[in-house]
């Protein structure tokens, strides 16, 4: 019986073909295998994403930010830095009863210089190793330990760098270049969105309670505030002080100057007086010429030092006329402090008591010559008002 002739390398053959389909086979697998994880990685981002749209409240924004479901994502560190030259959103923070000192991932960049710094070479996600130098502020107090490796997201609009979204990770090859950054890149776009419409909604809420000719807080919002930093003062025990403010002979300034000087001091006045005074503190239009002031966590002797500075300011700031001449306006000032002590009972001390304090102080410096600071004295909580 004949044989059927085999070619030599017949066999070679086969088993070239065979491995080259395993390995395709194994390069399938790992495409399909890549696909479903970034599938899921897509859904996750997509989940955040909707929930980060469906938010108006800048309070709630930030915490869903600076919170995400670490199971979900894994980040071990998260810091937001915004710009905010204005102290505008720290002033929305802070009426939101929101302490920064509490929430250290919140960080604010005066300068745009200090963002661009994060991002010198491009407005895309960067990835790479933590270094001291260039990271530390931005994790600092943020957690126990400095990440490994991090992920700057720069959150831009309209062309402008408004903020940074920076995510560590203790894993050092975690946050590597070269690996795909355009989930987080749509993140960020997202993001930036999302911070401006909160903004931009807390500034229409607060179109009814900031008075329209200095941009300061009106009457209304004052009378809300004050009775919550009056509850603050008594039940932590720290001091609040009332600065009440009185341009003086204003309305020789009307009769000599009219109307639009008149108004033109008052709003350049507005803003020397915010000038002198925290973020945090509360400035309002109390009524015509007169404005008041709510420092927080503040003693006696620094609150106549505030108001002395403003009176002097005041004092020192020429206003110009279309002659090419110049005046000047001085201001009066009344101070009082509360400085609630153990004997205290929450909520016993109405907010009208300490403005009323303060007028009587208004009332000696006005008496007494104008423009001064004149101090009621120290009010302690268990003293008969």
């Amino acid at each position: 019986m004949n044989s059927v002739p085999v070619a030599p390398n017949s066999k070679t053959e086969i088993d070239k073909l065979y491995e080259a389909n395993l390995a395709l086979r194994g390069r399938i697998d790992n495409f399909l295998q890549q696909a479903r994880i970034n599938e899921e990685k897509q859904r996750k981002f997509q989940t955040l994403e909707m929930r980060l749209l469906g938010l108006t409240s800048l309070t709630a924004l930030l915490r869903e930010i600076l919170f995400p479901n670490y199971v979900t994502f894994k980040w071990d560190v998260i810091s937001l830095q915004l710009h905010d030259p204005e102290y505008e959103i720290r002033r929305i923070l802070a009426e939101e009863g929101r302490h920064l000192v509490d929430h250290p991932a919140i960080k604010f960049a005066a300068e745009q210089d200090k963002l661009v710094s994060l991002h010198p070479h491009s407005l895309f996600t960067s990835l790479g190793p933590y270094k001291a130098k260039q990271h530390q502020g931005l994790f600092a107090g943020v957690a126990p330990h400095m990440p490994a490796s991090v992920a700057l997201l720069p959150l831009v609009r309209h062309g402008k760098l408004i903020g940074s979204l920076n995510i560590g990770s203790y894993e050092g090859e975690r946050f590597v270049r070269g690996v795909r950054t355009d989930f987080f890149e749509h993140l960020a776009s997202v993001l930036a969105i999302c911070i401006e419409n909160a903004v931009n909604v807390e500034r229409l809420k607060r179109l009814g309670i900031t008075d329209t000719l200095t941009a300061v807080n009106n009457r209304r919002f004052f009378d809300q505030r004050i009775e919550e930093e009056m509850a603050l003062a008594l039940r932590d025990k720290h001091p609040l002080s009332c600065l009440l403010l009185d341009v003086d002979h204003f309305k020789k300034v009307n009769d000599t100057h009219g109307h639009l000087i008149g108004d033109q001091v008052l709003m350049e006045v507005a803003t020397l007086i915010r000038g002198q005074l925290r973020g945090t503190d509360v400035l309002a239009r109390y009524g015509g010429e007169e404005f008041v002031a709510l420092l927080a966590h503040t003693g006696n002797q620094v609150a106549l030092e505030v108001a002395e500075r403003i009176r002097a300011a005041i004092e020192d700031t020429p206003f110009n006329l279309e002659n090419g001449s110049t005046f000047t306006v001085t201001i009066s000032i009344g101070v009082a402090t509360l400085k609630p002590d153990d004997e205290v009972v929450l909520g016993a001390i109405p907010g009208e008591r300490l403005i009323g304090q303060a007028d009587k102080a208004l009332y000696d410096a006005k008496n007494s010559g104008r423009n001064q600071v004149c101090n009621s004295g120290l009010i302690t909580s268990a003293e008969n008002w």
